[in-house]
């Protein structure tokens, strides 16, 4: 958002007329002097719940606090390139939302819990000032960041940079539970699977801030462990059955097209594991079968509950706004800009859509490539992309092709990564075309594609060669939680 102003300038007795635009200043001084004061806050309570969950000598234990601390940078970094490189962006509009709840307090804290449970404004009337100011009330999944980040305003004076810390803090607990699961099953390899979860920059930076994206990897971190925890170790505590339903409805609020790709790879990784604890091939097969059967059912359930939400995500909805969103980011970004990218033309159907598959993956995880970049952003990007394109090429040459994929077929992780790295790549790859919103986009796999390549790269050192876990109940964690 910028403001701007009329200004007049005489050049040879001809008076020009021209809008200056002035960047909005979101960052104040407040900012700089209450960010270290919270910055220590949240450190010190992290630190406490370091020390009691990882002692001294814990294997985990040095990964907590850097991971925290890249998250805590990268909140710290998106602030300062939106005001100062691009002047505005969608992170400083949840904000500017966020100030309007919040100033609403002045009239009540009623009014207050009104706007943040997104009350109807016709049988509400009392909250139109402050709903005619937000162009994102009656959008759920926009508004709700700003609601969340008015709730961390309670507690920061409604300044930009708290919050974002507070934004990053929660995030982190999300990301840290998801690492947790990956060590607990390959604690051979632990410091490997740290750099996949804990320290790839687009998701330490993108999932950091006042952004959609945050909030889903909170909710995808805790969603994979809670899973992991109730139906593998049927662990049915009320702290994990409670944090299952919240993370899934923290992502089916904001981002429901998360949950459409981790949903039939969490199936898939469900069902190999049960499957294979069973020695009766017979009974192996019908039990493969009755699980998918299920699975269909509930989908069909899940996808009728919510007909309406889902419409958008619809196959051919998304072919034809795919191609649409083509054409039109590619005018408006042009070449010059370093930014669009293109998959080219194709038939907005989902056969169209279903040719594009390689390409998509590629875009997503490969691209830019260093000679697309002509911002210094972008260049970022093309640097993380390349070595991702590293690894996968050398993991492949490491264990062959053949044996790459045996490997996948024995081990349900592996599937499962890789099941949901290829949808979720696919699913933004070839709906963004824009190599900025695609680095955003595309953080939710980003972990899953890099413990992908960091247990196969790392095959021969892990002590288990069986990498199905026991099904048992066992409410206390396992050995490196």
């Amino acid at each position: 958002m910028k403001e701007s102003k009329i200004k007049y300038q005489r050049h040879e007795n001809v008076i020009f007329a021209f809008e200056e635009i002035k960047p909005v200043q979101y960052l104040t001084i407040w900012d700089f002097l209450l960010t270290p004061i919270y910055f220590l806050i949240l450190t010190a309570i992290a630190k406490r719940m370091r020390d009691k969950r990882y002692p001294l000598g814990h294997p985990l234990r040095e990964y907590f606090m850097k991971g925290l601390y890249v998250k805590f940078g990268g909140a710290i970094f998106i602030a300062l390139v939106y005001q100062y490189y691009y002047g505005g962006g969608d992170t400083f509009n949840y904000f500017t939302h966020t100030k309007i709840i919040n100033s609403s307090l002045q009239d009540s804290f009623t009014t207050w819990f009104k706007l943040i449970t997104r009350q109807s404004v016709e049988t509400n009337p009392e909250l139109y000032p402050y709903v005619s100011q937000m162009e994102w009330y009656r959008d759920p999944a926009s508004y709700s960041v700003a609601a969340i980040a008015a709730v961390f305003g309670l507690f920061t004076g409604t300044t930009y940079l708290p919050i974002a810390l507070f934004f990053a803090f929660f995030s982190f607990t999300g990301v840290w539970a998801m690492y947790r699961t990956f060590a607990n099953l390959y604690p051979k390899i632990y410091k490997e699977l740290a750099i996949a979860f804990l320290f790839i920059p687009s998701t330490f930076v993108w999932g950091s801030a006042i952004f959609k994206d945050t909030v889903c990897m909170f909710g995808l971190g805790w969603l994979t462990y809670t899973t992991f925890r109730i139906f593998i170790y049927a662990d049915f505590s009320v702290k994990n059955v409670t944090l299952l339903i919240l993370s899934f409805f923290s992502i089916f609020l904001i981002k429901i097209y998360i949950l459409l790709g981790f949903m039939p790879a969490l199936s898939i990784w469900l069902l190999t594991i049960y499957s294979s604890r069973i020695q009766s091939t017979a009974l192996r097969f019908l039990t493969r079968i009755a699980f998918i059967g299920i699975a269909i059912v509930g989908f069909l359930f899940f996808t009728r509950l919510f007909a309406q939400e889902l419409q958008r995500y619809s196959l051919d909805n998304i072919a034809k706004t795919a191609e649409t969103t083509r054409q039109w980011i590619y005018y408006v970004s042009g070449r010059d800009e370093g930014s669009a990218y293109d998959l080219g033309e194709f038939d907005p159907s989902i056969g169209g859509m279903i040719k594009k598959f390689p390409q998509a993956v590629v875009v997503t995880l490969f691209r830019p490539f260093p000679w697309e970049a002509r911002k210094v952003i972008v260049f970022l990007s093309a640097i993380e992309a390349v070595l991702f394109a590293y690894f996968t090429f050398k993991a492949f040459r490491k264990r062959g092709v053949l044996n790459t994929f045996k490997l996948i077929a024995k081990d349900p992780n592996l599937l499962f990564c890789l099941i949901f790295s290829l949808i979720f790549a696919f699913a933004v790859g070839i709906s963004s075309y824009n190599f900025g919103s695609l680095s955003r986009y595309k953080i939710p796999c980003l972990p899953f594609y890099g413990a992908f390549l960091m247990i196969i790269l790392n095959y021969d050192k892990l002590a288990q060669r069986n990498p199905i876990p026991q099904l048992k109940r066992s409410t206390k964690a396992p050995a490196l939680a």
